[in-house]
C-alpha cells in the first residue's frame, strides 16, 4: 500500500513539475533576452573557444558590481536551458585538486552560437522577444472572449490599437526591427535552402521576392544561381531603405495585394504564415498571373511551415503548434498539407510539392 501510495506521490510531483515547466516558461525566455540586451554571447565570445569566467564576462558586459551574483543567477538559469554551458576549468598540470574553488568557466553552446558572428540570429531573436509581440499575449485570454469582424480580428491590434505593418510603417524604430530580423533569418536560412533543395531554384531565368523585405533572400539566390535575374518587391516604406550599390537585385516598391512583376518563379519566403486564407488565396492569384505555364517554367517557391510532414518529431511539432500561435498575434496561421492544397487550389494552381529539410519549415513548390 505504502509503495502505491509512494508512486501515486511521485505521479503528482511529476505532474506538478510539467505544470511549473509550462507556468514558468515565460523565465526561460526573458533570461535570453537578457542574454541578447546584455550581449553575454559576444564577452563570452572575446575570449574564444577556451570559455570566459564571470569576472571576464562583466568586464567585457559593464554592469555594476551589485549586480555580479544576480548575473551569476541569470547564467546558471541560462546553462541549465542550454544557451551556455558551465564548468570548472580543468585541473593545472601535476595538480590533485578538482578545481572546484576555481571561477565557473562559460562557453557557448551551438544555441548561443547562433547569436554570435557576422551573420547570426540575434536580431530575429531580438524581434520575436520584443515587447511588442509579447505583451499582447497578455491579454489572449480576454481576446478570446470579443466577438470581432474577421479582418479586425488581430491580437496585436487588440492590443495596440493598430496592425503590426500599420505601426511598421508609422515607427521607422520598430520598421528596422522586423527588416533586421528578417534579414538575418534569411542569412541563415538561405543558404541551407540552396544546398538542400538547389532543384526549386534551378532551370528559371528570373525571380521576384514578394515581401523580400532588404534583399537577403534575393542576394543569397542571386550569389548562387548568377543566370537568374533577382528582382525585391516590397512597401515603400522598406524599399527606402534598401541597400545602395550594386547588389545584383532589383528593388520594386509595390503591393503583393494589387500586382505581381512578371517572372518565371515568385518566391515568398515566411509571407503567407502572416495572412489568413483569402487574403493568401488574392496574394497566389497575384502570383499566379505574374509566372508563365508549368511547361514553361512557372512555378511560385514557398518557404513556411507544413505542420504534420516528416519528419517531425516531438520538438518540432511542439514549435509548430507555438508558432502557429506567435503568428497568431498578427491574425496569421501556420498551416498542415491539407490546408495548404486548399488555398493552391482555390487561387488557380494544378499541383504541388512540399520538401521538408528546413527544420520545422518546408520548401513548397506551387505549379499553374
Amino acid at each position: 500500500m505504502a509503495l502505491n501510495g509512494s508512486t501515486t506521490n511521485q505521479a503528482l510531483l511529476h505532474a506538478q513539475l510539467e505544470l511549473w515547466q509550462n507556468t514558468f516558461g515565460y523565465i526561460k525566455s526573458m533570461a535570453l533576452k537578457s542574454a541578447l540586451d546584455l550581449r553575454i554571447a559576444d564577452a563570452i565570445h572575446h575570449h574564444g573557444g577556451s570559455g570566459a569566467t564571470l569576472p571576464q564576462i562583466v568586464a567585457r558586459i559593464m554592469i555594476p558590481s551589485s549586480k555580479i551574483p544576480h548575473l551569476r543567477r541569470l547564467m546558471r538559469v541560462l546553462a541549465a536551458t542550454g544557451v551556455f554551458a558551465a564548468q570548472h576549468p580543468p585541473p593545472a598540470a601535476g595538480s590533485s585538486s578538482d578545481n572546484e574553488d576555481e571561477p565557473m568557466l562559460y562557453t557557448l553552446t551551438p544555441v548561443s552560437r547562433l547569436l554570435v558572428g557576422s551573420q547570426n540570429l540575434a536580431p530575429i531573436t531580438t524581434m520575436n522577444l520584443h515587447p511588442a509581440f509579447i505583451s499582447p499575449f497578455f491579454e489572449l485570454g480576454s481576446w478570446f472572449q470579443h466577438e470581432e469582424a474577421p479582418e479586425s480580428c488581430e491580437l496585436f491590434k487588440h492590443a495596440h490599437g493598430q496592425t503590426c505593418w500599420g505601426q511598421a510603417d508609422r515607427d521607422a524604430t520598430f520598421n528596422a526591427l522586423i527588416n533586421d530580423g528578417m534579414v538575418s533569418d534569411s542569412n541563415f536560412l538561405m543558404d541551407i535552402a540552396i544546398s538542400e533543395c538547389a532543384g526549386a531554384f534551378q532551370g528559371i531565368t528570373s525571380l521576384v521576392d514578394v515581401g523580400g523585405g532588404l534583399g537577403a533572400s534575393a542576394q543569397a539566390i542571386a550569389k548562387a544561381f548568377p543566370g537568374v535575374k533577382c528582382s525585391v518587391l516590397d512597401l515603400d516604406h522598406v524599399v527606402a531603405n534598401a541597400p545602395a550599390g550594386d547588389t545584383g537585385v532589383q528593388y520594386i516598391a509595390g503591393n503583393m495585394f494589387e500586382k505581381i512583376p512578371p517572372a518565371d518563379a515568385v518566391f515568398l519566403k515566411w509571407i503567407l504564415h502572416d495572412w489568413d486564407d483569402e487574403e493568401c488565396i488574392r496574394i497566389l492569384k497575384n502570383c499566379r498571373k505574374a509566372i508563365p505555364a508549368k511547361e514553361e517554367g512557372g512555378k511560385v517557391i514557398i518557404i513556411d511551415m507544413a505542420i504534420g510532414v516528416e519528419p517531425s518529431d516531438l520538438r518540432h511539432k511542439e514549435m509548430q503548434a507555438v508558432f502557429d500561435i506567435f503568428v497568431m498575434v498578427i491574425n496569421g496561421k501556420e498551416r498542415n498539407e491539407k490546408e495548404w492544397k486548399k488555398i493552391f487550389f482555390k487561387a488557380g494552381f494544378s499541383d504541388y510539392k512540399i520538401t521538408p529539410v528546413l527544420g520545422v519549415r518546408s520548401i513548397i513548390e506551387v505549379y499553374p
